[in-house]
This record gives structure tokens, sequence and C-alpha cells, in this order.
């Protein structure tokens, strides 16, 4: 009995030292062996990491005014285990698919949805129509909502209607479409795409921060020496070189010939030509950017930096550069107009017979492609033309701070090609090349870096980094620039032969020049598809604003003087007494009995009798005057208007150089009629008129021993088109029997002479 109660007791006894051995092993192991494993998860249970997002970047205009900013944003969280347990399923899915517009089926899963352990989960975010949401949709969920929560309270439940919210931030663009190419956006995950947004990322979002520390079961914090905390460092502040004003300026004015001839795109740049800041860049179409999901793909293309076009005519402008700097450009040397054939090709102006042998100056203002072949591939030659092209900028990226931005292409291997790009065919450029090779001859022949953003702050130093204006090289000396922009300044001056008349402001001096490009269509022109355009600067004697205008296939056949021009002389007009600038003061007013009657802007003209013809020259085009000679004397002896006369605006001053009885009588086809009987009553000559509109034909005849000028005159359409305004409106460029291109269409009964063609019909549109 006793031997058994011993065995029974050993027994007991090893049993426990046996389980006292494995649970001190089983200590052990934890605590030594698995240390790591099981630390890592008590630590989880009470430990807490929180993300402290940072605040993105505030983008402002030059004066401060924001365009992009974070707001408050809400997500939507749904708790399926409480929607279950409330059988509340059906109305909780209905009624966010009908506030957030997502699909029932993804809602019901996330009302459905359960863990690994067949449990419903306790929230679920709503992805993506309920993420991020504003403060009006986040009100419209909460009373949905609050909806359902009196519901349940009448039937006697916990009001809990399983919907919730996190408090996040979202971008917000306070000013919707305006300036949108120019700042992109950030999508869902808060990344920039496009524009500033894009270009700016890594600057503006900053670095998230995050706080660590222990705390019990119910979450609330524990005092703890191991608490960490990194704060987040928010993004930098930008400041840029535009100014809302002037762009909402540019986007009013686009807006009215967007909407009525509906063009595939229209571009406008504005710049300061100085430091070539970008005073305001827009596109049409556009988009809004807090709504960026909305809109079609093509209203995101930036194609001031990102698309290719073929300039026409405002390429003239680095041609005519290009030869003042090289002192070849004599403005009152002679040529004959119409066409020329050089580089194995017949290069012809819009009306192909020409206006006779003119000057060169008149062969700027009426857009002549002859005169500029003959300047750039004939005086020039093709090494010293194309060096000036690369010396403008056009095989180099302007390397502005926008994405996105592509390189023009040039047609430089062949003399055709050279022939004709003097005058801006077989050259494709992009249209910030196009206003910061204008702005090297407005600021005295600096080429310059464009830019867009003005400053840089830094909010959690304070620091602020300026952005100086950047200078690439010198082009062509100040005195060439300076020439250049008094011949460009006649494009616009010259109310009777200026393509760029419709430019015209009144008070200021403005130099710009106009284009029309042709589309081509399986290698011919296409005259229906053109791409029109204006450039230009004010006021010419200190300059304070470039401006580039481009319409891509405009529903109306007219060229870039009829619907480009007037769009930049709104922008600039408003632009310059929007910042107080004086207008021009040309002349001085030395009668004071005559001060009263003459409005302050008004223009006088001079008393030139007596003068050198080089000296009246150079003091008209200071002056930014329109002016004729007529005669091949040395000295002005007679002019009109006579000294002291207010002129009106882009009247031209005839200068007379020889005796009225034996001075040849001047070609003056094309010329209107107020003009034509200005120069012949200055010549004493009788005059004939027969007809209406524009001088067509003109006969000398000898009556008496008086010279009498027959004048016999036809509208702008007869004249170029050769048809009467009663036939049907012919296409730009039509041809005649023996295919040479005869005019173009008018627009309110003047040609627009800056639509140029060629025997092989250059066009061509890339990037759009």
């Amino acid at each position: 009995m006793i031997k058994k109660i011993k065995l029974r007791t050993v027994l007991i006894g090893g049993c426990i030292t046996l389980f006292f051995a494995l649970l001190i092993g089983r200590v052990f192991w934890l605590q030594v062996i698995d240390n790591d494993f099981w630390k890592e998860q008590a630590l989880s249970k009470w430990s807490r990491k929180q993300d402290l997002p940072a605040t993105r970047g505030t983008i402002t205009d030059r004066d401060g005014d924001i365009l992009a900013m974070d707001a408050p944003a809400f997500t939507v969280i749904v708790n399926p285990a409480v929607i279950q347990a409330n059988g509340l399923e059906n109305e909780v899915v209905k009624g966010l698919h009908e506030i957030l517009s997502k699909d029932e089926d993804e809602l019901r899963e996330l009302v459905k949805a359960k863990d690994d352990k067949g449990e419903y989960l306790k929230g679920r975010e709503v992805r993506s129509e309920g993420w991020k949401i504003d403060q009006e949709k986040m009100e419209e969920v909460k009373a949905f909502s609050e909806s359902l929560n009196q519901k349940l309270k009448a039937a006697g439940k916990v009001p809990d209607s399983g919907i919730g919210f996190q408090r996040e931030s979202k971008r917000f663009y306070p000013k919707e479409t305006l300036a949108a190419h120019i700042l992109g956006y950030t999508d869902r995950q808060g990344k920039g795409i496009g524009g500033i947004e894009q270009r700016y990322d890594e600057f503006l979002k900053g670095t998230d921060g995050f706080a660590s520390y222990k705390s019990d079961k119910k979450g609330v914090k524990l005092p703890s020496e191991d608490d960490l905390y990194q704060p987040a460092i928010n993004g930098k502040n930008l400041v840029l070189t535009t100014d809302d004003t002037i762009q909402y300026y540019i986007e009013e004015a686009m807006r009215d010939t967007y909407n009525q001839y509906k063009p595939i795109s229209m571009t406008v740049i504005a710049a300061d030509p100085n430091t070539m800041e970008i005073l305001g860049m827009a596109n049409m179409p556009t988009f809004d950017p807090n709504t960026y999901s909305e809109w079609n793909q093509k209203s995101f293309i930036n194609h001031a930096v990102s698309s290719r076009y073929e300039p026409g005519s405002t390429f003239k402008i680095v041609t005519l550069a290009s030869a003042v700097q090289e002192k070849l450009f004599n403005p009152n040397a002679a040529y004959q107009s119409g066409s020329i054939r050089v580089g194995g090709r017949t290069h012809r102006d819009i009306n192909s017979v020409g206006w006779g042998p003119i000057s060169y100056l008149e062969g700027v203002k009426r857009s002549s492609n002859v005169a500029f072949v003959k300047l750039g591939f004939e005086m020039l030659g093709k090494e010293r033309f194309t060096n000036y092209i690369k010396e403008f900028g056009f095989t180099e990226k302007t390397d502005i701070d926008l994405p996105g931005e592509i390189l023009g292409s040039l047609n430089m291997t062949y003399d055709s090609d050279i022939s004709t790009m003097t005058y801006g065919y077989a050259v494709s450029v992009t249209p910030i090349q196009q206003i910061a090779a204008i702005s090297a001859v407005a600021n005295g022949g600096k080429l310059m870096k464009p830019h867009m953003v003005k400053e840089i702050e830094d909010p959690n130093t304070g620091k602020i980094e300026k952005i100086e204006p950047e200078m690439i090289r010198q082009v062509i000396s100040p005195e060439a620039a300076k020439e250049t922009g008094k011949y460009l300044e006649q494009v616009v001056a010259d109310q009777s032969i200026g393509t760029g008349r419709k430019a015209y402001i009144d008070g200021y001096r403005v130099a710009g020049k106009t284009g029309t490009a042709i589309k081509s269509n399986g290698g011919y022109a296409d005259r229906s598809k053109q791409i029109v355009s204006f450039i230009g600067y004010a006021p010419v004697e200190n300059p304070k604003i470039a401006v580039l205008v481009i319409i891509d296939e405009a529903n109306d056949e007219q060229g870039g003087g009829a619907l480009a021009a007037p769009i930049f002389k709104e922008i600039v007009s408003k632009t310059l007494t929007y910042w107080g600038v004086p207008k021009s003061n040309t002349t001085q007013q030395s009668d004071k009995s005559k001060i009263a009657t003459i409005p302050d802007n008004a223009r006088i003209s001079p008393n030139l009798k007596g003068m050198k013809v080089s000296e009246v020259k150079t003091k008209l085009l200071d002056e930014g005057m329109t002016f004729e000679t007529l005669g091949s004397g040395s000295t002005v002896k007679q002019q009109y208007p006579p000294a002291g006369v207010p002129l009106s605006s882009g009247q031209n001053i005839y200068l007379i150089t020889e005796d009225n009885a034996s001075m040849e009588i001047p070609h003056l086809q094309g010329e209107s009629l107020r003009d034509a009987m200005e120069v012949l009553t200055l010549m004493k000559v009788k005059v004939s008129v027969q007809g209406e509109g524009y001088v067509a034909e003109q006969l000398e005849t000898t009556e008496n021993g008086q010279r009498t000028v027959h004048l016999t005159l036809k509208s702008a359409q007869e004249l170029i088109t050769g048809k009467s305004s009663s036939d049907e409106t012919s296409s730009v460029g039509t041809e005649n029997a023996n295919g040479e291109e005869t005019g173009g269409k008018e627009s309110e009964g003047t040609a627009d002479n800056d639509a140029e063609a060629t025997d092989q019909g250059q066009g061509n549109t890339e990037g759009e």
C-alpha cells in the first residue's frame, strides 16, 4: 500500500516537474530565442503611428493672387459590420450611388466586405468617387447619413448609419479654367500632371511627417521616452511671372473668335520682351483642373510648347532683322514685285502680277514674298541666312520651365528650301520659339530664356529664391533691332497697304507682322486649311509687351491680318491701359493756340520742307510715321499734309523732292482713292475717277498742257481675285489658266497680303 502511494507520488511529482520544465522551456523560448517576434507583436498592440501629410505649395500670380492651393477634402468611409447589423445595405448602396455616382455593384461589394475569418469588416474607403470629395459633396453625404440615423432612432435602434468621413486635402484651382495649361493639375494621388504642377512637383509636394507613440488598449497616449515626432516639411510656394488680369484679357479675347470661327485650336503667348517673363499663355480648347477627368484629352495639349506650326510671314521678321544687321536693307531701293525664280523654284507674291517696281519698305508693308527672297537668299546668302536662323534660337529648345517642350524642324539642305524659308515656309517652329525671337528684336537684340516662375518661397524657413532673367546671346545689335522695329511699325501704322493695320492702337506705336500658312494635304496645298497668326510688340519706343496669336483652321479663309491682329490689339491695348503706360508722344505741339482743338494724342504733321531726304526719313521712322517719297531729289520741296495739320490714324505723309511739272507720276495701283488723291493733289495733277474702292488702273494724258491722270477703281475683291463682288467668293490662292496664283480672299474690303504660296504648295502643321 505504502509502495503504491510512493509510486503515485513519484509519478505525480514527475509530471509536475515535467510540466514546469516544459513551461520554463517555453518561457525561455519566448523570452530569449523568439524574443524579437513577440516583442514586435507586443509593440504592434500598444504602438501607434500617425502620418502627418505635408501641405502642397501654393501657386500665385506675380501679384499674389492664388491660382492653386490645397483645400479641405473628405473621403467617405463605410462600416460593413454596422451596415449589415442594422439592415441598411440596400439603402446605403442606393443613396451613395445617387450622391457619388459610383457603380452600385462596387458599392455593394464594399458594404458586404469580410475579412479572412468571414467576419464583416469595420471600415472601407469608397474610391474613387467618394475619395477626396469637396465640402459641398461631403455635406450631401452627411445629410443622407443623418436621415438614416433618424430612421434607426425611430425604430429604437442605435443611430449609426455606418457612414463616416476621413478628413484630407485636395488641390483646388479657384479661378477654374483660367491659366489651366500653365498650371496643369494633380491626380488623386497628389502627383503633378502637366504645367507648373508637373515641372515643379518636387518643389511643391514637400515631405510627409509622422508621430510615433505608445497607447493603451483604448488608444490613449502613454507617457514614454520612446515617442518619435517627425514634422511634415510643407511644399514650397511658387510665384509665377503670369499676371492673372492679363491672362483674363487673353482668354476673353480668344473666346469670341474661338466660338465664332470654330478653329481646331488657338494659342496666345504674352511676354515681357526685356526679361522673357511669360505674362500670360492660353490655348483653346481648354479645361478646368478641378474636374480634369471630365474633359477630352485634346483639351490638355499646351500647343505653346508642345506643337509645331509653319509660321508663314511672321518668320519674315528673322529675314528682315538679319538683312538690317548686315546693312543690306535699303528701304528706298526698288525691286520688281510679282514673282522671282531662284533656288530652283518660282516664288510669287499673293498678287502674282505684282505691284510693279516698288521699294523694299513697301514690300515689307505688303508682305511681299519676292522682297524677302531677294533679301534672304540673294543678298544674305545661304550661309549667313541659316546662321541667323540658328542665332535666333530656331535650332534649339528654349528650355522654358514647362513640361513637354518639343523642337521645331528646319529643312536647310536644298536651295529651294532655303529660298522658301525666307518667307516662313519649309520651316516648322514652336510658338515659344517664335515669341522669344520677336522679343529679341524688341529688346535690343538679346535672345532671352523664357520662364514661368518668378520666385520660389520656402514656408518652412521663410527663404525666398528669385529667378533672374537669363540672356542666351546677343543676336543682332541694338541699333539693328531698333531699325527693324521701325520698319515693322510701318506694317501696322500704314492704314492703306500695311497687312498689320488691324493691330493699330490709337495713341501707341505698335510693331508687328501677320502670317498665313496654308497646310498641305497629301503633298498638295489645301487652301481651305490655314494657320493664321500675328506677332508684335508695343510701344515701339519702349517695348513692354510682346504677343503672339495663332489660329489653326478657322472656318473662315481670312488671313492673319483679319483674324489674329484684332486679338493682338485687344490684349495689348487693355494691358497697356491696365499698366498705365502713357501714350506715345511722337510730336511736340508748338502752337499753343491749337492745343484746345487738337486731342492730346493726335499726331501733327511736322514741318519737313527744306530738310534733307535722308534726315526726314530718319525722323519719320523714329516717330513711327508712314511716308512716301516722290521723285529722286535730295531735298524735300513740298509735303502733304502741310505742317501743323493733325494726322488721322495711319495717314501717310507724302514728300515731293522734284519740280511738279517734270516729276514722274508714281505707280498707284492698290492705293486707296484717298491716298491717290492726296498724292496727285500734291503734284497739282488733274484727276479723273471711275468706279469705287482701290486703284486698279491708271492712265496719264495731257489736255491743253495740263497733265491728267485717269484712275479706274475696283473693290479689293475685284482687284485681287479678278472677280466682281457679285461673283461667288473664291478661295484663297485661286489659279488662272496658266496655273499661277492670282489672289486671295479679302476681309472688309481690304486684301490681306500675307497668304503665301509656292510652286509645291508648301504648308504643314505637326504635333497638333
